[in-house]
């Protein structure tokens, strides 16, 4: 494609400015007819795309938002507005995995770029909040199937004993508590493996000092003292430049991501989605 003129460029920027101005009134419709003519006159700007597709998101029409975002990461595919309101328009058509996906990597992106920004905490909030709903659902049809297979275990095993029964003239008293007692340790069983991921407590060493929280980004200290990035970040700049538990001097600069602890998270996780609930 041949190069935008530059006087075609800056009559886009001022219809982005418009588009800009007019989402701060609230005036929707001017704002996304700002926007798409920035978008006729220079189709390849990205964040042309991704502002339209804020419009759409405020109206909730999320097969625009869908569309305008992937075509802005066909641009930039390193934009954090656009992995984040696609991954919230798949949601929303209950594509649980590819949404994860996409706020998996704005969440990546944003900290990259600025890990005590508000849009990676507003970000997490959302990604935790479809993991625990992935796991609710998941957890939801394993209980359903655990049910039905214990109701079929049940059946089989009566009918088991009705045939074993009709071979006995005389059934006595120690052989039918046998069969009861059989029929128990198989509730036993079933009862069990429905607990096996019921929600209890994180451990203490996957959650940080200052926010008792399950790690989200954790970084460690010269002390070895691990901490949450962005709340030890806000500690430095807003209280002082000082270890919060230790009181030495701490710069941010000192800072080292302790990937140890941040992999044990992922992995506790990935076992017990419930846990991004209580985070």
């Amino acid at each position: 494609m041949a190069p935008v003129p530059a006087s075609v460029a800056r009559q886009a920027e001022l219809l982005k400015l418009d588009g800009n101005n007019y989402f701060k009134k609230e005036r929707l419709g001017a704002a996304i007819d700002a926007y798409t003519e920035a978008i006729t006159l220079c189709p390849n700007v990205a964040v042309y795309w991704t502002n339209r597709a804020l419009c759409y998101r405020k109206r909730n029409e999320w097969n625009k938002v869908e569309g305008d975002c992937k075509r802005a990461l066909q641009l930039d595919s390193h934009s954090v507005k656009a992995h984040y309101m696609l991954g919230l328009a798949l949601l929303e058509r209950q594509d649980f995995a590819g949404g994860i996906k996409e706020l998996e990597k704005a969440l990546e992106l944003g900290r990259g770029a600025n890990p005590a920004s508000y849009m990676v905490e507003e970000i997490w909030q959302i990604l935790a909040k479809a993991k625990y709903m992935e796991w609710e659902d998941s957890s939801s049809k394993q209980a359903s199937r655990l049910q039905k297979l214990k109701e079929a275990c049940e059946r089989a095993l009566i009918h088991y004993y009705a045939i074993e029964d009709s071979q006995v003239e005389n059934i006595s008293e120690e052989i039918a508590n046998g069969h009861l007692q059989q029929l128990g340790h198989l509730e036993e069983v079933f009862n069990k493996a429905a607990l096996a991921d019921q929600p209890t407590e994180v451990p203490d060493f996957l959650c940080c000092k200052i926010t008792l929280d399950i790690f989200r980004d954790p970084v460690i200290t010269p002390s070895g003292i691990t901490y949450e990035r962005a709340v030890l970040l806000d500690h430095l700049q807003k209280v002082g430049k000082f270890d919060p538990v230790t009181r030495e001097p701490l710069d941010p600069q000192q800072l080292a991501p302790n990937l140890a602890i941040k992999e044990a998270v992922q992995a506790f996780l990935d076992e017990h989605g419930w846990a991004y609930k209580m985070s």
